[in-house]
């Protein structure tokens, strides 16, 4: 009796060529339709997202450590949280010695806390963002666009696009060296001369990032192959997306501001 070849999802095809792990993670830059194209039939693989996700971290990392390493960043970060109590300070009229213990406690757990935040925020990026926008991709595209695919393709999708995050974390380390400034990254807060990082415009202006723009393209082109829609559909939905997400925490940094100037 004949055997039956494995049935493929829907858009795959039986000529169509493996490619490596590796080959995938490099060709989402060069080549992601075809990256996408080939996830879109093959059996679902947690490698997709996981090793971008390791990747992310590792470099993160390591690029926070060698940041942390220069008396540049550490008078840096000095800095901002003498500023930060000394604004607390005013605001609260403490009295000269809770002035000085604030400034003590300050200045001891303060570069804690920016460490803290430079281990913390890489871990989330790398597991949680993946599956955030891997749920977006397939709401958008099984919901909206009447696509037929799984969640972890969604995931997967995600997962790749986030590459563009592991060149970021190069990018912006190889900035900060060079610049002597935390804050630098290919932003428009590149711009500024002195970040604020209470500042929610400086804020808002970090975030028009780029490398965020790729990752978002790279998503949307994603979610159009999965989905058998035009780019420019599938891009109005991610980018819209990203600007309701962005406009609302924005916004949220706002109020917080003006309620705690009061």
């Amino acid at each position: 009796m004949e055997q039956l070849p494995p049935v493929l999802e829907s858009g795959a095809t039986a000529t169509q060529p493996t490619m490596s792990l590796g080959a995938r993670l490099f060709n989402v830059f060069a080549t992601p339709g075809e990256v996408f194209d080939q996830i879109k039939g093959a059996k679902v693989s947690a490698a997709n997202w996981v090793l971008p996700a390791v990747l992310l971290i590792a470099l993160s990392w390591l690029g926070a450590w060698v940041a942390f390493s220069q008396e540049s960043i550490k008078q840096q970060v000095r800095e901002i949280t003498d500023q930060a109590i000394e604004k607390q300070v005013q605001k609260s009229h403490m009295s000269e010695q809770q002035a000085e213990q604030a400034r003590a406690v300050g200045a001891k757990f303060g570069s804690i806390g920016t460490m803290a935040s430079a281990i913390a925020v890489p871990v989330f990026a790398g597991f949680v963002t993946p599956f955030w926008w891997g749920l977006i991709l397939w709401l958008v595209g099984t919901k909206a666009f009447k696509g037929n695919f799984s969640y972890m393709k969604g995931v997967e999708v995600a997962g790749l696009s986030g590459m563009v995050g592991v060149l970021h974390a190069i990018v912006r380390t190889l900035l900060i060296l060079v610049m002597g400034n935390l804050f630098a990254s290919p932003s428009l807060a590149l711009f500024l001369k002195q970040f604020d990082p209470q500042n929610p415009v400086h804020g808002l202006l970090a975030v028009v990032n780029i490398m965020t723009f790729w990752a978002l393209g790279l998503g949307a082109l994603g979610l159009a192959r999965l989905s058998g829609v035009g780019f420019g559909k599938a891009a109005a939905w991610v980018f819209g997306i990203w600007i309701l997400i962005t406009g609302f925490f924005t916004g949220f940094a706002f109020a917080m501001q003006a309620l705690l100037a009061r």
